[in-house]
């Protein structure tokens, strides 16, 4: 396991500096309004009382995406960020995301193992990271232990479909066969951009990884597909 783990992470160090440019390439933009719907969503199901001080750690940060997309929405809602942390495996990703970011602390670290206290987060969230994690099940149960009673988990993330309509199997055929090119391209890796699709392939249900999530302690409560389910947004509350 520690193998292939250690494998992702040397890919991901490995297109690093294309990293963003690839994204916003292949998603022609639209991953910034799934973003934006899943800090929206994590303000309006905390606390009240917790708007005011949030602290917040995003784990496999990569190069800081979500945590822009964090500061952005809380400004806009009225949000007041107390503390904001970005941990990712890849020192190659770190990099990139503190020249972007360099007033936000950064630590390298696997999701399975965080360097943060017990009940101290408010939110966690992993943006298309956690079906890059190969012990999952350790990472979530990670995420349970630091995020505080009543906070929340954000996961963002490439689920497999069974089943699938005509549109999700077309969507399909432009995953495997389209953005391995053109992430290819952009990167000049494309053996990384293969991985994409394969990696959805093996991954999870949103049904399944609900059941996950209710095993370590989150209740869902909110799962919505986008894009042809090409990309599901889970929202659960600590028990």
């Amino acid at each position: 396991m520690q193998n292939k783990q250690q494998e992702i992470i040397a890919m991901f160090d490995d297109i690093a500096g294309s990293y963003d440019l690839a994204n916003r390439v292949m998603s022609c933009g639209i991953d910034i309004a799934w973003r934006q719907k899943a800090c929206k969503l994590a303000f309006k199901n905390l606390p009240l009382e917790s708007l005011s001080s949030l602290h917040i750690a995003d784990v496999a940060c990569g190069t800081g995406d979500m945590i822009s997309h964090w500061d952005k929405n809380a400004k806009e809602e009225n949000v007041q960020i107390q503390s904001i942390i970005g941990l990712d495996p890849s020192e190659g990703m770190l990099s990139v995301a503190r020249k972007k970011l360099p007033n936000v602390e950064f630590v390298q670290c696997e999701a399975i193992e965080l360097p943060l206290k017990s009940a101290s987060k408010d939110i966690v969230s992993i943006a298309y990271g956690i079906r890059n994690v190969v012990e999952r099940k350790r990472a979530l149960a990670e995420f349970a232990r630091v995020v505080k009673k009543n906070g929340i988990l954000v996961i963002l993330e490439f689920t497999k479909c069974e089943n699938p309509t005509l549109l999700e199997r077309l969507m399909g055929i432009y995953t495997k066969n389209i953005l391995p090119y053109i992430g290819g391209i952009v990167s000049k890796n494309y053996r990384a951009y293969r991985y994409l699709p394969d990696s959805i392939e093996e991954f999870l249900t949103a049904e399944k990884l609900n059941t996950e999530l209710q095993e370590v302690g989150f209740a869902p409560i909110y799962t919505k597909a986008f894009s042809a389910n090409v990309c599901t947004l889970f929202i659960a509350k600590k028990l």
